[in-house]
């Protein structure tokens, strides 16, 4: 049985006292909402915090509305209420996609939207028990110096494996970060970094409050998962593709992020120039396709094989946009 290391756990009510309690703590603190990822993490010794401070009964942190052209979601809300209420079902269908696919409904009861976007990365040789680890000489991302992916780096390449994060960076979403020095916003593609040991430009001593998503009529977006079963498992490999419908049938800002591959999600690029016209009809949809097969090259970071992982990314890519080209206004 693996068992938790010794903490002591905080459940302020107010964020000023979560705050308070991170400038006290320091380097000792976790925050901690849902936990199902932190808590399987300090089972294996990953993390060994003697302090945390839970979030979930933090009033700032919770809510769900429509308000002068912005969905507003609490970082504390549940994937399960995301992904049910109807201000998300409506204004944003595919994160509510997303929410509903990430796990089984026991987590997604628990785990929240705040959780998802700054999840651990992950990797075969990082998420498993300490004595695995030992065994095999730990790794770069933990107590190691070298990475067992790639055999030789000094850079780690755990992957990014959220389901969440892609829907908002596509949908153009802003977040709100409050810390002990003040607020500020971020978007999320600006909150994640090439680096598997710290993939997110979150200081210690801040935490993330809300999510705030523009709501533009004309948008549309789709939403994929590839992974070994219909449920419960990580990501192989997300695909998130979103344009702007206009009255003609035409397309504009036709654009796509792709995880599962890298430590941070990826913008797939030149895409403007293949689908320029508006158009996409199965000709441009197969360009842009290999233009993303092009850009993508997963590592053995997972336990599945990465040439078929790139495989599968112009299948995915494909069948995202085919799906895109079907939409219609709610």
């Amino acid at each position: 049985m693996l068992r938790l290391p010794a903490y002591r756990y905080h459940a302020p009510r107010r964020l000023s006292d979560a705050l308070e309690l991170l400038a006290r703590f320091g380097a000792e603190a976790r925050v901690v909402a849902g936990g199902t990822d932190l808590i399987p993490n300090m089972k294996h010794r990953l993390f060994e915090p003697a302090h945390l401070i839970g979030l979930s009964r933090v009033d700032e942190l919770h809510g769900i509305e429509v308000s002068d052209g912005w969905l507003t979601i609490g970082a504390a809300e549940t994937l399960s209420s995301i992904a049910s209420h109807p201000a998300v079902v409506a204004s944003t269908p595919a994160l509510a996609e997303a929410a509903r696919h990430v796990a089984g409904p026991q987590i997604r009861n628990r785990a929240t939207i705040g959780g998802n976007l700054c999840l651990d990365t992950r990797c075969t040789y990082y998420n498993q028990t300490e004595f695995w680890r030992e065994a095999l000489g730990y790794c770069l991302k933990k107590d190691g110096d070298t990475c067992h992916v790639t055999r030789v780096g000094k850079k780690c390449v755990a992957a990014h494996s959220a389901d969440t994060p892609p829907v908002l960076m596509v949908l153009g979403a802003e977040l709100d970060v409050v810390g002990v020095d003040g607020s500020r916003t971020v978007r999320v593609e600006d909150l994640f970094v090439a680096d598997g040991i710290r993939n997110l430009r979150l200081q210690h001593g801040e935490i993330l409050v809300r999510i705030r998503i523009p709501i533009r009529p004309t948008s549309r977006a789709v939403y994929r998962k590839l992974r070994q079963r219909g449920a419960v498992d990580f990501p192989l490999l997300t695909v998130v593709v979103a344009g702007e419908r206009g009255d003609n049938g035409r397309w504009s800002d036709i654009r796509g992020v792709v995880t599962g591959l890298g430590s941070r999600p990826r913008a797939l690029t030149g895409w403007d120039a293949i689908a320029s016209d508006g158009r996409l009809d199965d000709d441009v949809i197969e360009s842009l396709a290999q233009r993303a097969h092009a850009q993508c090259h997963p590592l053995e970071n997972m336990i599945v094989d990465p040439d078929w992982r790139r495989a599968m990314v112009p299948v995915e890519i494909s069948r995202a946009l085919k799906a895109l080209r079907t939409t219609t206004a709610d």
